[in-house]
């Protein structure tokens, strides 16, 4: 029985996509490589996040989410991630809007245009339990993809 994992989204397939792999036999987080070239810019006010593709999407427990987190040498080369963590629930893996892909988010501080290549790691995922209290009543179901639940 699968409990948690990555896959390929349809969509990367044929695109020789590598499944995140932890480096060492005592890290948390399982680094996630860019499935395209992308160009983050030099932040100035009002510049929006750049999304950078996965090509992946996890499935894990219903009890469970994962965590996108930047790596520890991201804010030395001038990018941080928008939204410091991202924070998936387990419903999102394949949802009718876009499958499950999971995107990393970044701002650039540095003063020059980032330039992140097909295969470069941008981030680690790190899978988690979550607990509830006592009352909780959540019933609703996920209706779409990226940022469904604000609505």
């Amino acid at each position: 029985m699968r409990s948690r994992g990555f896959e390929v989204v349809e969509e990367y397939k044929d695109k020789g996509i590598n499944l995140p792999v932890r480096k060492t036999k005592y890290s948390a987080g399982y680094d996630v490589e860019a499935a395209e070239d992308v160009v983050i810019p030099a932040y100035k006010f009002g510049t929006k996040p750049t999304l950078i593709p996965t090509g992946l999407k996890a499935y894990c427990g219903e009890d469970e989410y994962y965590m996108l987190v930047n790596r520890s040498s991201g804010p030395k080369k001038g990018f941080v991630m928008a939204n410091s963590i991202g924070i998936i629930d387990s419903d999102y893996y394949n949802n009718e809007s876009n499958e499950g892909h999971f995107y990393f988010q970044y701002f650039n501080f540095s003063d020059h245009d980032l330039e992140v290549k097909k295969g470069d790691v941008i981030g680690q995922v790190i899978f988690q339990k979550y607990l509830t209290v006592d009352d909780d009543k959540a019933e609703g179901m996920r209706s779409g993809g990226f940022g469904s639940t604000d609505k």
